[in-house]
């Protein structure tokens, strides 16, 4: 994953928070706050982890998807868009020459100058194709999860002022398709069919278009473009020439024209904004004065380990997936949930399991995540009391010691001596844990905890 898609997905995961209200994060916080780094750093761990939780990365794999498809229409536009022109500017016969410029080069111009001038009044300009662009992504990736991501791209983006480079880069190399594809059409044309060129006026002058052709065929010149002398240009006002070198030389100015104030400028601009794209891009980065960001400094580099459970447990528990990779864990561990004195704990253990006490304190409960975030074991054990209800807290709790441990079995204590489990209660536990994947036993697991089997 690429600087910029972790920057993208951290600031739509903000923009989520600040519609939908915080995320559950403590596990998210503590893999940021394990694996270390400076506060962006752990912004962008916490991040990465609560997008890859909830869908935000395939939100994000989806909406690139839709905008490679979104630029692949409006490539496949352009190139049909510039035939047109081509074709509407050789459609009469005999071709009018500043009419045909002004369908090549018309539009082109009229909105090339509104670019420039919203760049320079404005400071920020996105252009409409830019837009089109990113409407037409969000619309093809089709994932409710990607909804905050075109915005966040977008705020990301603007504290840069880069939306008009990377908008601009979109833009210019649109038209650039789009008039080099009116090009070769052009040239197509011009090499299969006989044309004729004249000019027509009725209330300017010969001197005028005199004067006007050959300032514009000046630049195209210097490229090795033929431009028509002062007696082609006079005789053309009257009707078609039907000299071959006079066919050739308007065909050449028109070509040059096209080249050099529509072709040429887009290809310039496209590489100016790329490289304006280029540096910015690499100043690019959070802004931490954010309020959102602003809270995050204590849970991810805290002054002091504040430890405890202070949200509620989700609705939903997700499946247990062990987290630790095979070789990365050690030893085994037995802990009871919530445990009453009624019951001598713990049991006799060998020497090679290790007792982690009875979590009954959010102090406890965080001290051997802590714990188990550094050191997994390979086997953990968890007894649990079946007189209680399996509150979501509880399962929550579960289902995260199971992430740390590289294999986890639950034991479902037996009634104290003259006391009975209620069967209803004792099923509640059977399907809560059956939900989780979670192996469960009535009696102790000891020695698949000292062993690995049974």
């Amino acid at each position: 994953m690429t600087a910029l898609e972790k920057l993208w997905l951290t600031e739509a995961v903000r923009l989520r928070e600040e519609h939908a209200g915080p995320l559950e994060d403590l596990e998210a916080n503590r893999r940021a706050r394990n694996l270390g780094g400076d506060l962006t750093t752990r912004i962008e761990n916490r991040a990465l982890w609560l997008a890859e939780r909830d869908g935000l990365l395939a939100g994000l794999t989806h909406w690139k998807q839709g905008a490679r498809l979104a630029l692949m229409v409006l490539l496949a536009l352009a190139v049909f868009s510039g035939a047109g022109l081509a074709f509407a500017a050789l459609g009469n016969q005999p071709v009018n020459v500043f009419w045909a410029l002004g369908s090549l080069l018309g539009l082109n111009l009229l909105l090339l100058l509104g670019w420039a001038l919203g760049l320079l009044m404005a400071g920020e300009h996105a252009a409409s194709l830019g837009r089109l662009w990113l409407w037409l992504s969000e619309k093809l990736a089709r994932d409710a999860q990607a909804a905050h991501l075109a915005p966040a791209m977008v705020l990301l983006l603007q504290r840069q002022r880069l939306n008009r480079w990377l908008l601009g880069t979109l833009v210019h190399l649109l038209w650039l398709l789009a008039l080099s594809s009116a090009l070769v059409v052009l040239l197509m044309l011009l090499a299969t069919r006989r044309y004729g060129f004249v000019w027509e006026t009725t209330i300017l002058g010969a001197d005028t278009f005199v004067h006007l052709t050959q300032a514009l065929g000046a630049l195209p010149a210097l490229l090795g473009f033929s431009v028509p002398d002062e007696s082609m240009i006079r005789a053309s006002g009257d009707s078609a020439l039907a000299v071959e070198n006079a066919r050739q030389a308007w065909a050449a100015w028109l070509v040059g024209v096209l080249v050099v104030y529509g072709i040429l400028p887009r290809l310039l601009l496209a590489a100016f904004c790329f490289w304006r794209w280029q540096r910015g891009r690499a100043r690019l980065g959070l802004d931490l004065k954010l309020p959102s960001y602003s809270q995050l400094r204590e849970p991810l580099m805290p002054s002091s380990e504040r430890l405890g459970v202070n949200d509620e447990a989700p609705e939903q528990l997700h499946q247990v997936t062990s987290t630790v990779a095979q070789g990365e864990s050690a030893g085994a561990l037995l802990v009871g949930l919530e445990l009453d004195d009624q019951r001598p704990w713990p049991p006799q253990l060998p020497d090679s399991v290790m007792n982690a006490g009875v979590l009954d304190s959010r102090e406890s409960r965080h001290k051997l995540l802590e714990q188990m975030t550094r050191f997994p074991p390979a086997r953990l054990v968890v007894a649990c009391d079946p007189r209680r209800s399996p509150d979501r807290g509880s399962l929550a709790l579960l289902a995260e010691l199971a992430r740390y441990a590289g294999a986890t079995r639950i034991w479902l204590l037996q009634a104290p001596v003259g006391q009975a489990l209620d069967a209803e209660r004792l099923g509640d536990w059977h399907d809560a844990l059956q939900k989780l994947e979670l192996t469960f036993a009535d009696t102790a697991p000891l020695t698949w905890l000292e062993s690995g089997h049974d």
